[in-house]
């Protein structure tokens, strides 16, 4: 602006690793392989090794006579040119390109020159360009110059911070039950084996107990359970399962699997009323593009003289309808802990088929008796992640918690503001 430097601006093109290109770096490329088949013949590769053999062979990482593979020593060139992709000669540039492991950006470099009038101005040393709290209380300003302020510059904008689209479902549903009347279960993340399952009727030999679907934790819960309560819990179980009920089994810790646990919390402490969950629960499953080991469900519990199956029904379609979801039906199912199931499904328009969607049902005797309600209670359980993929046109549930700024930039927040838009401000059981 003063003229004492001029700059100049020039456009690149270069090669930048891709998140698989950086997978790849640090592990292997699956051609790399092809050392465990070293003196084999050559129909003994995989098919994905096969299909990356006049490459091996180009950059002399393998040597193949009469049909038998000889693997050379030194590094795999490939992985030479990834680390360094600028210097990596253009052929293998777009090898690399096309495999998804590098993607070519523009990027701008700007260089600043000193002028003449830039060498002849003196330094004003001691300008202030920014005034402090502390410069202020100090009046250290007094002496000392205060820069100009040029209003007509234009700053570059920088993005701002935008919410996850996760939180933003999650206060859209919240928002959903709170206009229905219901009110919001809090919980913590470790919970007793007594609240996740005991309580819920699930029997202590149960399959879904086992370490292969629980994250079990050390120690057992010093939480005081009444005696009245266990004792109840424990001839629930012996009767309808015909077992010894255990009480160590119930002290177990666990990572809650479900929040149904802050229901039969809920339950034992309010015999009646409307209440709803949305929270983190942990299961040990192998993590997928539709699987994930920890994820958010949506609970749901109402405890009241009138309720009845039809009244689930049409409870769950309001509240799907106020998520997005016009089309819903139900299926018969099966549950540990309620009878009569249901199992819930949602049109999907863009794949033209019905996806399940979540659980429901009416809590089992054994379930709401040894917790002291005397009222039907219906409950129901959906997972968050899962009909966001389908509003948000996801194939993968992962990309909900890479939190990479490209994807959270380029997000359609359009799709999720006009998540639960509709006509009735609330709606009671009654107005059926």
């Amino acid at each position: 602006e003063k003229g004492r430097v001029t700059l100049q601006r020039e456009q690149k093109e270069l090669y930048q690793l891709t998140e698989k290109g950086e997978q790849a770096l640090s592990n292997k490329f699956e051609e790399e392989e092809v050392e465990k088949y070293n003196s084999q013949h050559v129909s003994k590769l995989p098919e994905k090794i096969r299909n990356y053999l006049w490459l091996l062979r180009e950059l002399g990482k393998v040597m193949i006579e009469k049909g038998i593979v000889n693997v050379l020593p030194g590094k795999y060139k490939l992985r030479e040119f990834l680390g360094n992709p600028e210097k990596a000669p253009q052929r293998y540039l777009q090898i690399l390109q096309k495999r998804g492991f590098v993607e070519k950006k523009k990027v701008e470099t700007i260089e600043a020159f000193i002028t003449p009038l830039g060498e002849k101005a003196e330094l004003e040393e001691g300008e202030i360009e920014v005034i402090t709290r502390s410069l202020i209380l100090s009046k250290a300003w007094k002496n000392k110059k205060i820069k100009p302020y040029n209003i007509k510059r234009h700053k570059k904008l920088y993005p701002t911070g935008k919410p996850h689209p996760l939180t933003i479902a999650m206060q859209k549903i919240k928002q959903i039950f709170l206009s229905l009347g219901f009110k919001e279960m809090r919980g913590n993340y470790v919970e007793s084996s007594f609240w996740v399952f005991d309580a819920l009727f699930q029997p202590q030999d149960h399959p879904s107990r086992e370490l292969a679907d629980t994250f079990y934790l050390k120690g057992k819960t010093s939480e005081k359970l009444p005696q009245e309560l266990l004792n109840r819990v424990a001839k629930a179980h012996e009767q309808g399962w015909k077992y010894k009920w255990e009480l160590k089994e119930a002290l177990k810790l666990v990572l809650r699997t479900h929040t149904t646990a802050l229901s039969a919390r809920t339950l034992y402490n309010n015999k009646q009323g409307k209440y709803f969950a949305i929270g983190r629960v942990f299961r040990n499953e192998a993590v997928d593009y539709k699987h994930l080991a920890e994820f958010h469900q949506v609970e749901g519990i109402v405890a009241w003289e009138h309720a009845n199956f039809r009244k689930l029904f049409y409870l769950l379609k309001e509240v799907y309808r106020r998520m997005g979801f016009k089309n819903v039906r139900f299926r018969p199912s099966y549950f540990p802990y309620t009878e009569p199931s249901l199992e819930i499904e949602v049109y999907f328009e863009k794949r033209k088929e019905w996806v399940e969607l979540g659980g429901a049902g009416i809590f089992r005797r054994e379930v709401v008796e040894p917790l002291g309600a005397t009222y039907p209670v219906l409950a129901w359980g959906i997972s968050l992640e899962r009909p966001l993929m389908l509003l948000l046109e996801l194939d993968d549930i992962r990309a909900f918690y890479r939190n990479k700024k490209s994807w959270l930039d380029k997000f359609s927040y359009k799709k999720l503001w006009g998540f639960n838009k509709y006509e009735n401000p609330a709606v009671s059981l009654g107005e059926e």
